[in-house]
């Protein structure tokens, strides 16, 4: 390691130790609740540290140290107010507040986490853990010019420090800045040419093609014993990627086969549940259950579903929705689950399926208003520009068609589709994180397939007229025709705009931010083709549904 290097590690470890030093583990109970926490005893910890909050209740390291334990219980709620009570009592106590600031952004209160770490910054300006903070809730705040910038700073300041390049890459890649980015990634392997994400970071955009030396670098990699599993699945997509740019088909669906097996090891996944699902939506949400709630909800016309299955061209519709001078694009929000998970009931769900239909049954006119209220209040916050329409792009809100029409009424469902098998492949070739458990395994995915398919057509039966739909294939083939019937859905006049999509500027997070940039393009459509040999388990799991595809036709 350098002398350079060195110089940033140990800048990040000394901002470490010192935060470590403002515990002040004055007492010996303190001292052994602190003990305990080490070895994972946390339980004991916390009876020991409740009796010291007994009897000194403003003690800012008790507090600390309580919400330690909470965090480690996994109660959050808990944490957060002991935090915010430790940082009222001690504001220059540092290491709560940063804690409280990463509370705050898992909950995705962006402005309260930024506003609890300005203190520090305010007195700490250079403290590398503080900056790196701030940048990583600009970026879960998707305000990437701002986090770009701080990304940069660090950057210049610790140019050694790889992570800082790769998130400066990431930040750079969602605003366009594509020529940027690549620098950024190989900047990021200069400095360690072990870093997996800079590789799998390249292989997603569709401007790079690796040469040669990096394709043997990563292959070197793989063969190395001591490469984390994580690591290993990376450099795996990134080959698949870069064996297909080659045209080398086989190697490159070998690479992606090994990557989705090894990442899919320690997950738990029962296709059945869905199925189930699947069952208990056709007994429950009848046309019959709908008619006799026809006046439920609150009435709004804001907000724009976009469902469908992972890699089916939600993105590219949400963008060309987006470039309408009445819509704002929004992300894929969590909005409209969480709403629910909140405000009823949820023990009543099945393991693994979320919202149990039964549920929707027992809802009553003024609970169903009060839901659909309380999703455009919490959707609030994404709304930058206050536009009249918004896009809530979260695929798997296709299962909750229901919920959508007994709480937002009003509410437009886009459902767009694309061919099974392009879908799945393009799914299997997809890293996503944990949640997509359906990802790893063709046959799990052939039968995600049908079940979407399966939830669609009742939907279709139950509440005729209620959900629009695009195939991605006839939107590639025809999109002006494709982006006038859309606009005619949604009830908005024609804009060019919408139809040159490409030129529209907007923050796009996912792994498609680089296609939307660009004209529609149909080189993709067909891509799975080159692959069809060792896709039989994909074709067999889907079965009847690839031989009526499209089936459903798009609605007038």
């Amino acid at each position: 390691m350098s002398s350079e290097s060195t110089s940033a590690a140990d800048a990040f470890a000394a901002a470490e130790q010192e935060l470590e030093n403002e515990c002040l583990l004055e007492s010996p109970r303190l001292r052994e609740a602190a003990g305990l926490l080490e070895q994972g005893l946390t339980e004991a910890a916390a009876k020991l540290l409740k009796a010291e909050a007994r009897e000194h209740p403003r003690d800012p390291t008790t507090l600390y140290l309580l919400a330690e334990a909470a965090l480690r219980t996994d109660r959050r709620d808990l944490a957060e107010h002991l935090l915010a009570d430790c940082v009222s009592i001690a504001p220059g106590f540092h290491a709560a507040r940063l804690s409280y600031a990463q509370i705050l952004l898992k909950a995705e209160r962006f402005d309260l986490a930024l506003q609890a770490l300005e203190s520090s910054l305010q007195q700490d300006p250079g403290n590398p853990l503080f900056r790196r903070l701030k940048a990583v809730i600009l970026d879960e705040a998707e305000d990437y010019e701002a986090s770009a910038v701080c990304w940069d700073a660090l950057c210049r300041d610790y140019p050694q420090r790889s992570e800082c390049w790769l998130r400066y890459g990431q930040a750079l890649k969602v605003l366009g800045r594509q020529t940027d980015a690549i620098a950024a990634y190989r900047q990021a392997l200069q400095i360690d040419p072990v870093c997996a994400g800079a590789y799998w970071a390249l292989s997603a955009l569709k401007a790079f093609r690796f040469d040669e030396s990096e394709v043997t670098r990563m292959e070197g990699l793989l063969r190395t014993t001591n490469l984390p599993a994580e690591d290993r699945v990376r450099l795996h997509f990134a080959l698949g990627q870069a064996y297909g740019d080659q045209m080398l088909y086989q190697k490159s669906f070998s690479n992606y086969a090994k990557g989705n097996a090894l990442h899919y090891l320690g997950m738990k996944h029962a296709p059945e549940i869905m199925t189930g699902y699947v069952v208990r939506t056709r007994e429950v949400l009848t046309q019959d259950f709908f008619r006799e709630r026809a006046n439920f909800g609150n009435p709004s016309r804001e907000p724009i579903f976009i469902v469908g299955m992972p890699r089916s061209g939600s993105t590219l519709v949400e963008q060309i929705l987006a470039s309408h001078s009445q819509v704002e694009g929004t992300r894929e929000l969590p909005e409209l689950l969480a709403t629910v998970s909140e405000r009823l009931d949820m023990a009543s769900s099945r393991k693994g399926s979320g919202l149990d239909p039964a549920i929707l049954a027992s809802l009553d006119r003024a609970t169903a208003k009060m839901l659909g209220e309380t999703y455009l209040q919490r959707s609030r916050p994404h709304r930058k520009f206050r536009l009249p329409f918004f896009t809530d792009k979260m695929p798997a809100n296709f299962a909750y068609i229901g919920l959508i029409h007994l709480i937002l009424p009003n509410a437009r469902i886009i459902d767009i589709r694309r061919h099974p098998m392009a879908c799945g492949f393009a799914i299997f070739t997809e890293l996503f994180g944990g949640a997509q458990d359906v990802a790893y395994r063709l046959g799990d995915i052939g039968r995600a397939y049908r079940n979407y398919v399966a939830i669609m057509e009742h939907f279709d039966k139950v509440l005729p007229g209620k959900v629009h739909r695009i195939f991605y294939e006839h939107l590639v083939a025809d999109p002006e025709n494709e982006i006038r019937r859309l606009l005619q859905y949604v009830e908005l006049p024609f804009e060019q705009n919408c139809l040159d999509f490409h030129k529209t500027e907007r923050v796009v997070t996912t792994r498609s931010s680089e296609q939307v940039r660009r004209p529609i393009y149909k080189a993709g459509v067909d891509r799975w083709r080159s692959y069809e040999p060792w896709l039989g388990a994909l074709k067999t799991a889907l079965g009847d549904v690839l031989d009526t595809y499209p089936g459903a036709q798009p609605s007038d």
